[in-house]
């Protein structure tokens, strides 16, 4: 009945161990590591008393460094520990799916380290950039609490169990596993949701460049290089020098760096500012067509590539932002609590703290979007069963810490200019003078916002203004640059800075767009597969360009009603992003807790675990979902302001609130229909599966466990190390397979490892 590591599984002994003795895996406290962990305890809790009891006039942005990294360090080493041993129960005398079926494609067993780059740069899009920096509008304290404390206990939970019971049944997608775990109807809903919430998540990513790239012909430029450069490392690889993977992300990264420098000189002449110079909805297409295209390409000659530059570059620039905080330690004066954080309104966006802090701040701290990752491409890559924990929750963890980056550069930045970056241009009118006299309306406390002051930072980064530019992306620019000016180089490269901050960010998000549209197409072959079985088959090509189209035409249409809207695309249109893709996270754990039911009575005592993160995004979505569904307030319900609208345009009225003509508030009808009618379809889907995994889980209880659906186990023959660097146990194995002879069949090869 019930799964575990004393399975008969019998390894060859004629070969070294493949898994390290179970004994042996339990580590020994010696005085120096208590003491080393008593040390982080401590200066963990200094940073969290700074921050949340302290609380003087200003903050310092160090405690927020500190309280994220010791609290990271303890949940990783103790609950994802506690998880590894009561409920995942790996075992490495297993082979994953990657060694059983290796084929080159999708099955590869893929060196841990390597692995965790490329799963981290497909799961980091621009959740954890976007979301802590709109959800500042509340204060520091609410989010960077759910930020560091939502992860370890929801979001890294979700990401590593996922991941593992994926890889236990041959790397099925998320759906795939609902339908076999939940039945017909609870199948049918979570794979139907899983499409159309992607297609959300896709057409947020791609508007959130298109508002960092609107009227910046030099961002534009330096991010249309990262294309032909990406091009040509996957050429590189193929045939100038196969496996030179160090010598290619060399050359990348000086390309990348050329492109930033070029941009500016470019931008300042006439024909680059002329031909660089582009309209939102431009953009739009442009990002559109690439989104096919790239989706269709073979993945070595641009997703890879790009894998490679954009996990360097996010890791790097991450660490490099950390760094620079320490050494700066700027001094935040935006209060614990803001005035908006007890009210329905807010410039940035609307609704109570409760639950709309949640769905804003989204993928920092817990993403219906990892587990599409996690049992997309992933599983059918991991070498060893206990590597699933350092890839799934330490993954996670580096997503989440991201945010709190994120959300101190945004922090850091004056509260007048921040507010006016993030109002939306209905409400700025989009010039100097109309965003002064808004943010300076709202009436808080120590803003006071100058004309000078707008103009002047433009100027520094070399943009031609800054206001309303929306989507959070520009406002972590500016944060980034101002904190990193104060480390390297002086207000004279705040330009720089600023540029290379926005296509980090653009790399970022492009990264998620054709990964996630690529996902994407996977499961819609999937799903006609099950009509028409010719579909199933992926390297079919017909199949899979009438899928892309499909999906591309679906978050294209949206992305198009989101630059068009007048109301500010990434206002009105984040919330939904953020409900959608909890709502997804909510099924992802309600399929663990059945597929964890079923493995019998040992495990019923730490259902617990997967259920309170459950219980939780379950309220939160629903909440969230019923405020956009029936709040009589029109800038939080989305039938609210549908009717007002029409109400407005059946009186004959010319304009209407932001909007200033007939024909922009025929668009916000257009919009608040599409995002109500989208709102009742999640909420719907999500409440079904939820029921269906709870009425599964009851009978699994009350049969003391269930059908075991996992794959049979096979013996592994080969061995790898768990975590990023081996233990001594480890590398003694280690030197026993790098013993054997050089034509023994098992030996690895080189090419095993890339």
């Amino acid at each position: 009945m019930s799964a575990s590591v004393d399975d008969d599984v019998v390894t060859d002994p004629t070969l070294p161990p493949v898994a390290v003795e179970p004994d042996k895996l339990r580590s020994r406290w010696t005085p120096a590591k208590i003491a080393l962990w008593i040390g982080i305890a401590l200066l963990g809790g200094l940073g969290w008393t700074m921050l949340a009891i302290v609380r003087g006039e200003t903050v310092n942005a160090i405690w927020f460094v500190f309280a994220a990294v010791c609290t990271y360090l303890i949940g990783y080493r103790f609950y994802s520990k506690v998880i590894e041993r009561y409920i995942t129960r790996p075992d490495d005398r297993r082979a994953t799916p990657a060694e059983r079926k290796q084929d080159g494609k999708d099955y590869v067993p893929t060196d841990r380290r390597v692995l965790y780059g490329h799963h981290f740069a497909a799961i980091a899009g621009a959740g954890p950039l976007v979301g802590p920096v709109l959800a500042a509008q509340m204060g520091y304290l609410p989010g960077t609490i759910w930020i560091i404390v939502g992860v370890i206990l929801a979001g890294a939970v979700q990401d590593y169990l996922v991941l593992f019971f994926s890889m236990r049944r041959g790397g099925r997608t998320i759906g795939q596993m609902a339908r076999d775990e939940l039945g017909k109807i609870g199948g049918t809903a979570a794979i139907i949701a899983s499409l159309l919430i992607m297609l959300i998540i896709v057409a947020i990513l791609a508007l959130v460049v298109v508002n960092a790239l609107g009227e910046s012909p030099w961002g534009v430029f330096s991010v249309s290089m990262t294309i032909p450069i990406a091009l040509f490392m996957g050429l590189y690889l193929r045939y100038i020098r196969p496996g030179r993977i160090t010598e290619i992300s060399i050359i990348g990264f000086v390309l990348l760096i050329g492109a930033i420098v070029a941009g500016g000189w470019v931008a300042s002449t006439e024909w680059g500012y002329a031909a660089f110079h582009l309209d939102r909805t431009v953009i739009a297409w442009g990002i559109i067509i690439y989104g096919f295209v790239a989706a269709v390409l073979p993945v070595w000659l641009l997703l890879a590539p790009r894998d490679y530059l954009s996990t360097f570059m996010k890791v790097g620039v991450i660490v490099m932002l950390a760094g620079a905080i320490v050494l700066v330690r700027p001094e935040i004066s935006v209060p614990a609590f803001s005035e908006f954080a007890g009210g329905q309104t807010g410039p940035v966006f609307s609704g109570p703290i409760f639950p709309f802090l949640f769905v804003t701040i989204a993928c920092g701290a817990l993403s219906g979007f990892h587990a599409l990752i996690a049992s997309g491409t992933t599983p059918k890559l991991v070498e060893k069963e206990r590597q699933t924990r350092f890839i799934g929750y330490g993954g996670m963890l580096m997503e989440s810490f991201v945010a709190i980056m994120a959300l101190v550069a945004a922090l850091s930045i004056d509260r007048g200019i921040y507010f006016a970056m993030n109002s939306s241009p209905a409400a700025t009118l989009g010039t100097v003078e109309g965003a002064v006299a808004f943010v300076n309306g709202l009436g808080l406390a120590g803003v006071n916002l100058t004309p000078e002051m707008l103009t002047s930072t433009a100027a520094a980064v070399g943009e031609s203004s800054i206001v309303s530019r929306t989507g959070g992306a520009p406002t972590l620019a500016l944060g980034l640059a101002h904190i990193m000016q104060q480390a390297l180089g002086g207000q004279a490269m705040m330009a720089f800075w600023y540029h290379f901050a926005i296509m980090f960010e653009a790399l970022f998000i492009l990264t998620a767009v054709d990964a996630g549209t690529r996902v994407a197409r996977f499961m819609l072959q999937d799903s006609i597969g099950t009509v028409i079985p010719k579909f199933k088959d992926l390297s079919w090509r017909p199949g899979a360009w009438i899928c892309t189209a499909i999906m591309v035409a679906g978050w294209g249409s949206i992305l198009i009603l989101g630059v068009t809207d007048p109301l500010g695309g990434i206002n009105t249109f984040f919330p939904l992003f953020g409900i959608a893709n909890q709502l997804l996270a909510a099924i992802a754990l309600a399929v663990v807790l059945a597929i964890v039911a079923k493995r019998g009575r040992s495990y019923f005592r730490w259902l617990w675990i997967i259920a309170l993160p459950l219980a939780f995004a379950a309220v939160v979505t629903i909440t969230a979902s019923m405020y956009k569904i029936f709040s009589p307030v029109p800038a939080v319900g989305y039938w609210a302001n549908h009717f007002a609208f029409r109400g407005a345009l059946a009186e004959g009225k010319t304009e209407f609130g932001t909007a200033k003509s007939v024909a922009a508030m025929e668009a916000v009808v257009r919009n608040t229909f599409v995002q109500g009618v989208l709102s009742v379809i999640f909420v719907t889907l999500a409440i079904i599966v939820i029921v269906m995994a709870v009425i599964v889980t009851v009978k699994a209880l009350r049969a003391g466990g269930g059908e075991n659906l996992e794959d049979a186990p096979v013996p592994s023959r080969r061995f790898a190390a768990a975590g990023f660097l081996a233990t001594k146990e480890e590398r003694e194995i280690e030197k026993q397979w790098e013993a054997l002879p050089a034509d023994h069949p098992a030996r690895p090869t080189a090419s095993s490892h890339h």
